[in-house]
């Protein structure tokens, strides 16, 4: 079976500088697959690139079969490409419910006109899409704040939001930006109980950029590493963490253990 998704020598450069070189690389169906590498790395210009918000200067990428390198952005959803972001991009004055229905935007099909007599196609759409929203509040865990503005939430709460937010286009990979970043302990550990039953529960496959090394080596089947916009290693947690040229890139030696 081929990879879900193929990244071929994927370049991309802001005038003379250039922010990813040469980077190739797999995901595979079912398969939890990070991205990691030191702050400036080139993680997330690789991550806008493969959702379409950066139009990579050289390279390919092959999503479920299909040439997506140059899709217009807003097409990425309605192909099946979820996304989170690093920085949160919710609606603040929107009640939990609310902020999930934007994500499943892309499966309505109904005119104006549908919209306006609320009947027929329109009606049977709003009804799916409020059925499936209330079974990611369920998947989530978040039916006691359902109906409450996501700006009184904490920050960990905002961010399962907008996880649920991205399952609601029902993605066939969902790529996931610092999902954990800014969380405490216990809220980057519910995370990562989700990330796992995303994969385990929904079949979706992941692709993630995460600086929490625990995170990473207990979930990732697999781990990319970015070093200066270049990949430098490729395998699985066992092997990254004793990979050299990981571990100077990390430490700045030759010698120690990748944190």
């Amino acid at each position: 079976m081929s990879a879900l998704l193929e990244i071929t020598n994927l370049s991309k450069s802001f005038g003379g500088i250039k922010a990813v070189n040469d980077v190739s690389m797999t995901v595979e169906r079912g398969q939890i697959c990070s991205v990691i590498g030191p702050n400036g790395a080139g993680k997330t210009t690789l991550f806008n690139m493969i959702s379409g918000v950066l139009r990579p200067s050289a390279g390919k990428i092959i999503f479920d079969g299909q040439d997506t390198t140059n899709m217009k952005p807003w097409k990425y959803a309605a192909a099946g490409v979820g996304r989170t972001f690093q920085n949160l991009a919710l609606f603040s004055q929107g009640t939990v419910i609310e902020n999930i229905l934007v994500g499943r935007h892309v499966h309505m099909k109904s005119n104006a006109l549908d919209a306006a007599i609320f009947w027929g196609r329109a009606r049977r759409e709003e009804m799916a899409a409020r059925q499936r929203a209330e079974e990611i509040v369920d998947f989530l865990e978040i039916e006691e704040i359902r109906d409450m503005p996501v700006g009184g939430l904490s920050y960990g709460l905002q961010k399962r939001v907008e996880l649920g937010r991205a399952l609601a286009c029902d993605p066939k990979i969902l790529l996931l930006d610092e999902i954990v970043a800014g969380m405490n302990h216990e809220e980057s550990e519910d995370i990562a109980r989700f990330v796992l039953d995303i994969r385990e529960e929904l079949g979706i496959p992941i692709l993630m950029v995460e600086h929490d090394m625990k995170i990473v080596m207990d979930i990732s089947d697999y781990i990319h590493v970015i070093n200066f916009g270049s990949k430098i290693a490729s395998g699985t947690p066992d092997e990254i963490k004793a990979n050299p040229d990981v571990i100077k890139a990390y430490l700045g030696e030759s010698e120690g253990a990748a944190k």
